[in-house]
């Protein structure tokens, strides 16, 4: 049985889910899930949240056929294994499953895929058709997740480049995270809806923001339902890489800043001074030395000045909440 049941993923959904199209997601799960390490909560939030995203809670398990100007290109698109002709094979492999298998090569590496795995499958290249039929429509997802060695990212708690190496960029990435916050919660034992409570239960800024602290937070609550899954060496901290400078810390620079501007600004004027007197009597070299020494001691000035601001905003960051 899946670690995370139907019912938990209908209380994540954003919408109303389609039974049947889940189903066919669990029934995969269920007799391939753990061969193919898909068995682990942590891993599992992040699948969910991902396939959610794809098939607007698994209401589509293949594509909107119009033909659309778009669709009828992919009649003739050869970098997908379809023919140069106009012979309907864009209608013929047109998305499927969940997770929009698409063209004829791809409808041939998941059979290849399944045949390289033990498993019997049809020949989905002449009856595309069967990828729709149990277990097939939910062992495309797998195939789709293995292939990427997406267990890996979700190992490190990494939606960002989970998120890349499937849609080729971030498009949706906010709905993604908040797919992947809503079923976390539920799992963890809240409402799909709850994260300030999640926040103040795990002393992060109560905000009702999944940023990145809140994001590495969850990931470490789901490693943690399964005993020892935390000192695995493949599971790893969830990163961290999304910086927003927090007002105090951005007045704090502000005001470094116009202070350097003044000192660069003085020596700025101290150079002028010294190009302005070159060629002069004596007296006036004597002067020159005079603003050499100033400049000097605001150059010295300066360092110090920047050695104490970098340290007043690195301690703004570090007491900066989550």
């Amino acid at each position: 049985m899946s670690a995370i049941t139907a019912q938990q993923i209908r209380s994540a959904a954003k919408g109303k889910v389609n039974e049947s199209n889940l189903n066919s997601v669990l029934v995969a799960l269920d007799r391939y899930g753990e061969m193919f390490g898909l068995d682990k909560p942590h891993r599992l939030v992040h699948y969910f949240a991902q396939l959610g995203h794809e098939s607007a809670d698994f209401r589509f398990d293949r594509e909107i056929w119009g033909p659309t100007p778009a669709q009828e290109r992919y009649d003739t698109r050869t970098d997908l294994g379809n023919t140069p002709a106009r012979d309907g094979d864009g209608k013929k492999y047109l998305g499927r499953t969940a997770m929009q298998l698409t063209g004829k090569d791809n409808y041939r590496a998941f059979r290849e895929w399944c045949r390289q795995e033990g498993l019997d499958c049809p020949d989905f290249v002449e009856d595309p058709e069967a990828v729709n039929r149990d277990p097939w429509e939910g062992l495309v997802p797998i195939f789709y997740w293995q292939m990427r060695d997406l267990n890996r990212w979700a190992d490190q708690g990494d939606v960002e480049t989970i998120t890349k190496k499937i849609n080729g960029g971030k498009n949706g990435f906010a709905d993604r995270i908040d797919r992947f916050a809503r079923l976390a919660l539920v799992v963890l034992g809240y409402r799909a809806d709850n994260i300030l409570q999640f926040q103040s239960d795990y002393r992060l800024e109560v905000d009702g923001d999944v940023g990145p602290k809140t994001r590495a937070a969850m990931h470490k609550a789901l490693v943690a339902l399964v005993p020892g899954e935390a000192a695995k060496p493949e599971v790893k901290a969830a990163p961290v890489t999304e910086t927003v400078m927090p007002p105090a810390v951005e007045k704090e620079v502000k005001k470094k800043t116009n202070l350097w501007g003044w000192l660069f600004g003085g020596a700025s004027a101290a150079g002028t001074a010294v190009s302005a007197l070159a060629g002069a009597e004596w007296p006036t070299v004597v002067a020159i030395g005079g603003v050499g020494i100033v400049a000097i001691g605001a150059g010295l000035m300066l360092r110090q000045q920047i050695i104490a601001a970098v340290r007043d905003i690195k301690s703004a960051i570090e007491d900066a909440p989550a």
